[in-house]
This record gives C-alpha cells, sequence and structure tokens, in this order.
C-alpha cells in the first residue's frame, strides 16, 4: 500500500480549520480520517485538532486483531469519546462555544475495509476505474433532495448547501454512518467539502487515473481546486491499495 496527504488553507481563509492523518498500527491495518472544523475564535481547528489527534493515538493503542463488528463498535465508542472531549472543552473555554468537525475515516485491514463519516466531509472508493462516493452528506440541502423537495441541480448551488444536520460537538448523543465497503476497491479517498464543492468527482477521478505519483495527484487535486476559487480549506487523504497497479 502506498499513502499520501496533505491539508491546504485555500485562497479565501486566513487560516486552516481543517485537519488530516493517516496512521499504520503494528498489524498493518490503516486508518485514515480527514476533520473540516467550524467555530468562532479560531476554534474550528481545536475541534478538528481533537478528532484526528485521538482517533491516531487510539488506533495505534488499542486496535489490535479485530474483527469487523468489533471494530464498528470501537469506531462508534471512539466517536462518543471524541464528541464528550468536545463538549468539554467547550465547557472550560466558553470563547470556543459553538465549535464542531466533520469527520470522514476509513479502517483498512486485509480482512475489511470501513468507511465512517459524520457531516459532509466525503469518503470515495475506486473500483474497476471507477470513483464512487461512498459516504452520504448529512446537509439541509441533501435531506430535501433526498425527500424529493429539490433536485440535485439545484442543489449544487443553493445558498444553504453548507448548513449540517450532524458534527461533532453539535450533536449529542452523535452517531456516526458507517459502509463496509467491497475488498477488491484499488484506492481509497477521504476528503474535506473544500476539495467536492470546487471539483465535481468526475474531474477527481480523472485526476486519480493518470499515470502519476500518488502525491503528485494529491497535490493537483488541491491545485485545481484552488485555481477555481479555493474558497474553504481543502484536505486530502489519500491510499492506494493495490501493489503492482499502475502508479505504483
Amino acid at each position: 500500500m502506498k499513502s499520501f496527504y496533505l491539508t491546504d488553507c485555500g485562497k479565501v481563509r486566513s487560516h486552516n480549520e481543517d485537519s488530516v492523518i493517516i496512521v499504520k498500527n503494528v498489524e498493518n491495518d490503516y486508518l485514515m480520517a480527514v476533520a473540516d472544523g467550524m467555530g468562532g475564535h479560531s476554534a474550528g481547528e481545536v475541534a478538528s485538532s481533537i478528532t484526528i489527534s485521538y482517533l491516531s493515538n487510539h488506533f495505534k493503542d488499542t486496535f489490535l486483531h479485530m474483527k469487523k463488528n468489533d471494530a464498528i463498535s470501537w469506531l462508534k465508542d471512539a466517536v462518543n469519546e471524541i464528541n464528550s472531549l468536545i463538549f468539554r472543552y467547550e465547557k472550560d473555554h466558553p470563547e470556543s462555544t459553538g465549535m464542531g468537525t466533520t469527520l470522514v475515516t476509513a479502517i483498512v485491514t486485509k480482512d475489511y475495509i470501513l468507511i465512517g463519516n459524520i457531516g459532509d466531509s466525503s469518503g470515495f472508493v475506486m473500483k474497476d476505474d471507477i470513483l464512487h462516493k461512498v459516504t452520504y452528506d448529512h446537509t439541509l440541502v441533501n435531506l430535501l433532495v433526498t425527500a424529493g423537495e429539490l433536485t440535485e441541480e439545484e442543489a449544487v448551488n443553493h445558498p444553504k448547501k453548507n448548513v449540517l444536520m450532524k458534527a461533532l460537538g453539535a450533536n449529542d448523543p452523535i452517531d456516526i454512518d458507517i459502509f463496509d465497503c467491497d475488498l477488491e476497491i484499488t484506492d481509497i479517498l477521504l476528503c474535506s467539502d473544500g476539495l467536492t464543492n470546487m471539483i465535481d468527482s468526475s474531474k477527481i477521478e480523472k485526476v486519480l487515473l493518470e499515470d502519476s505519483l500518488l502525491e503528485d495527484k494529491v497535490v493537483k487535486l488541491i491545485n485545481k481546486a484552488n485555481n477555481r476559487g479555493g474558497t474553504d480549506n481543502i484536505s486530502i487523504a489519500y491510499l492506494k491499495l493495490k501493489e503492482g497497479e499502475k502508479n505504483d
């Protein structure tokens, strides 16, 4: 496997509230995660940092010999603990009231692949050279589309497209959507909406299929998002699972 992750402030925001990580444990299992923070007084990066730091350390320390059902429980418990940590931080730092973060994460083992999300950061997988979005955005607009009150075309430029219905630090209790992925996938890409709001999935797919280094693909995607305005922080975690495939 090969992996690379990168975060960029974008062209408009004065600071970066995203956090991103890819870590491997002693059993060669991988955890990937992107968190897109929000909140006043620079508290967004605190929420995303709490999330990524806890997941990273907890994974390396405790994720061992886990079957799929145990891994699902592990992820749900981790999310609940992170939520509590964010609320505790808010209580101790009143100036940070209102902070929160999205989360998209993947756990990759030789026996199973899980992707989970809260909010509107996205998880994609590649299979047979076709990119598929796995996650469901927890946004007001997506809810309206599902209910048939908006078309997908109307949703693209809707003024409330970024209103979240679910986020860490905003909902208590919190629940994470978890998806069981096909073991035949060749790539996993997690990203904040700073990428997907600027570039559609067909253009992301085109870049990932290029015959170039994995690192160069991530940089190219971020550059494309910035060239289209870079209106938000942009974060990507990218893992190529299959050795011997092109680009490896």
